[in-house]
């Protein structure tokens, strides 16, 4: 019988090994280096412009900055932490920084929500730095959530952890749920054991098996049946995504977290956006400004002044929190307003933790990508659920992880896989796919998911003609051969860049470039490795060798595999980039990072890598053999001899 405390303090001990570990990192990159140093690091822009500002959401500044040394390295990301800095004389202490959230980065300018009520005039200048900054706040929101759990006094966390860890069985009661129409039939069984499940309910979705849609469906039957429900995912990206389907369903959500984290198109959804749109806003922003305009008058009356004076100051202080008081009044009643019509709430797995859920409960938390979640993050919603509903992949990408011994101790299996082993009685497997041919779809099937899934009818005319559906260009014997680039140390492979580009121009040139504009058939180009993924956009979109690629602009996506998750296009290219006579593939070893590569493919799926190098690893050599088996397989040679 497993000890689920012991279990648990575990977990802790490696949460604060990763915690230890990810800090670490950052403070080699930041502490005690220079400018040059960050900057080549990609944790630092300088120096950069203020392009321009506005007021968004909320009332909150954002404001629009672009670096003036164009191209080096960038560890920025949207929703990341940052802040400014002047190497101006006068203003170098820490009070003289300005901390924000980025909202989006593009390649040399980023968009980015400043926590303050004005810009300080140092920020017009032209020695303006932006740093990016390490968040802390998300493992001591961990940290406090397994510690909850461990030395839970709630009845209801300490049966869920019970049910979910230990021995005690997940209860289930016994209706016949109506089958709806638009679901097929795997998808409708996985409805019903949601809808009857009293504990825990999960939701195996392979890829392209519909598992968004079949949870959006179980949502909308707990909203029918009255239940309060939490939604949540570990990325900001999967939330939203979510909160757009919910939305096109009619069902009023709540997305819950900083306006910058949140994709533009559902901003209406947040909190502030609310706020700003209720009868009573007006009410309350003229409250506020009568605050402000009795503070300055206050501020006014100098310390040498007579009785009178004194007397009027003192009643324009009342004033002043007669007035605060009936701010926070009208504000308490907009957002129970707001919160007695939402039907869902919506946030990430760390931003269930927000001090507007604080002594909530829920009667069910839906939990999207949770094979791409940590444990101790997982936990967070739980503890405010009475039952909780798990869905994802643990044979897709995995959460990211910093600390290699952590990860080898048990850090890196999650909650999701935890249950669905434990608890096999309470999953169900989405069997019926509708993205991929039987061929691109083949490999995964049988490597992990023992042969259960099916392409559906409508994939038979997912193809283009002419073309087969799968290919691997084997670039053995070719001298293609890897590098490893200085400043970042990842690898690329500049010959193979060259050659999938080359290639890619000729596939599309084969099928009609025009065909792919007219049907708007999109392309992806999958490199394992940031230097290769880089080096081939510079080709794509910076060079003149491949006009045609870059005419088809926003119909190319050229990404790592993480990039890609939960998304498909038309025709995908994989540079596999390894080429060594170690046999070295590095974190191309990753089984599940190269599922998610292997099936975002529609229509033809295409490697392009080194297999005396590859196929020393017992995937790729399975993954080799299979691509012979049906034809397949083909040598760089006989493009290089043409």
């Amino acid at each position: 019988m497993p000890n689920i405390t012991e279990e648990l303090k575990n977990g802790l001990k490696l949460l604060k090994q990763e915690w230890q570990e990810d800090l670490a990192q950052y403070k080699q990159k930041f502490l005690n280096t220079s400018l040059a140093d960050k900057k080549k690091e990609g944790i630092t822009w300088h120096p950069i412009q203020l392009k321009k500002s506005k007021i968004g959401m909320g009332e909150r500044i954002l404001v629009e900055v672009e670096r003036l040394d164009q191209g080096s390295s960038s560890a920025f990301g949207s929703g990341k932490s940052v802040a400014f800095f002047t190497t101006q004389d006068n203003y170098q202490s820490n009070d003289d920084r300005i901390h924000g959230v980025i909202n989006q980065v593009r390649k040399d300018s980023m968009v980015v929500t400043l926590q303050s009520d004005e810009i300080p005039d140092w920020m017009h200048g032209n020695r303006l730095g932006v740093d990016l900054l390490f968040d802390e706040a998300s493992y001591r929101e961990m940290e406090f959530a397994l510690k909850r759990v461990i030395s839970s006094e709630d009845k209801r966390v300490k049966e869920l952890a019970e049910i979910l860890l230990g021995e005690k069985a997940p209860q289930v009661s016994i209706r016949q749920i109506p089958a709806k129409p638009n679901l097929n039939f795997s998808q409708n069984q996985a409805c019903a054991l949601i809808a009857n499940a009293k504990d825990v309910a999960i939701v195996h979705g392979p890829p392209g098996t519909g598992k968004t849609t079949t949870l959006i469906e179980a949502i909308q039957d707990a909203v029918e049946a009255g239940q309060a429900i939490l939604v949540c995912a570990p990325s900001n990206a999967a939330v939203d995504l979510l909160v757009e389907k919910l939305i096109d369903r009619g069902i009023e959500t709540l997305r819950i977290g900083h306006p910058a984290r949140v994709e533009e198109k559902i901003l209406n959804q947040t909190l502030d956006a609310k706020i700003a749109f209720h009868d009573s806003y007006r009410d309350l922003k003229k409250l506020r400004k009568e605050t402000d305009q009795y503070l300055k008058l206050a501020k006014q009356y100098k310390r040498n002044f007579g009785h009178e004076e004194r007397m009027q100051r003192k009643l324009m202080y009342e004033e002043v929190s007669r007035l605060r008081d009936a701010s926070k009044a009208l504000e308490e009643y907009i957002q129970f307003d707001i919160f007695q019509k939402t039907k869902v709430f919506a946030s990430t797995l760390v931003g269930a933790s927000s001090y507007h859920l604080k002594g909530m409960k829920f009667d069910v938390v839906f939990i999207d990508e949770a094979a791409q979640g940590l444990e101790a993050a997982t936990w967070i919603p739980i503890l405010k659920s009475k039952k909780v509903v798990f869905a994802g992949d643990h044979f897709q990408l995995p959460p990211t992880i910093k600390s290699r011994q952590a990860a080898k101790e048990g850090l890196a299996e999650t909650l999701f896989e935890k249950v669905i082993k434990r608890k096999p009685q309470a999953a169900h497997m989405l069997e019926l796919q509708y993205r991929m041919p039987e061929k691109i779809m083949g490999f995964s099937n049988e490597w992990f998911y023992h042969g259960n899934l099916k392409a559906a009818e409508n994939t038979l005319t997912h193809t283009f003609e002419g073309e087969a559906a799968i290919e691997w260009i084997d670039t053995a014997g070719s001298g293609y051969t890897e590098q490893v680039e200085e400043e970042s140390l990842s690898t690329f492979n500049p010959e193979e860049a060259r050659f999938a580009c080359t290639h890619l121009n000729r596939l599309i040139t084969s099928i009609g470039l025009a065909k792919f504009k007219e049907e708007g058939w999109t392309i992806g180009l999958i490199a394992p490795y940031g230097a290769q993924v880089r080096l081939i956009r510079s080709l794509v979109f910076e060079s003149y060798d491949f006009p045609n690629l870059k005419s088809l602009g926003e119909l190319i996506t050229i990404d790592t595999v993480d990039g890609f998750q939960g998304q498909e296009r038309d025709l995908m290219l994989i540079s596999l980039t390894r080429s060594n006579d170690r046999g070295e593939i590095g974190f191309l070893s990753e089984e599940r990072r190269m599922n998610v590569a292997l099936t975002r493919a529609k229509r033809k799926l295409v490697l392009i890598g080194d297999s005396s190098t590859l196929a020393q690893n017992a995937f790729f050599d399975g993954l080799l053999g299979y691509f012979e088996e049906h034809e397949g397989y083909r040598s760089v040679w006989e493009f290089l001899l043409n």
